[in-house]
């Protein structure tokens, strides 16, 4: 028996620790000790099915700007245009924005939040 085992024992503590018993795998994805929490996130998603279309309404109606790849979906381009024409809509909708970044990543922004679109310099 080690000297730890010996002091947990005469201290009381003779039950060993399981994380799990307090933290999902889930709920530590949502943990960051290294920053104080904010108001809103910037919240990249990977858009690979409809289920992500949803994630990224939720962002948004939480007032989280969102970074979608959607290199996932770029093989089925009737799907894509789909996604990005419902998402657009959304967007307008709420009084967001939507802009592309790179080839394959769009930026879009919750209510009454704009996108500087024309370039300067």
């Amino acid at each position: 028996m080690g000297i730890f085992s010996s002091l947990s024992k005469a201290l009381g503590f003779t039950k060993d620790i399981n994380v799990e018993e307090f933290m999902s795998a889930a709920e530590a994805e949502d943990v960051d000790v290294m920053h104080k929490s904010a108001d809103y996130y910037v919240k990249p998603i990977a858009l690979q099915n409809e289920g992500d279309v949803a994630a990224v309404k939720d962002e948004l109606n939480n007032k989280n700007h969102v970074l979608l790849n959607f290199s996932p979906i770029m093989r089925n381009p009737a799907k894509l245009k789909q996604v990005v024409g419902e998402l657009k809509s959304f967007v307008g909708s709420i009084n967001g924005d939507i802009a592309r970044i790179d080839e394959d990543k769009i930026l879009l922004t919750p209510a009454n939040v704009k996108i500087v679109k024309k370039r300067h310099g």
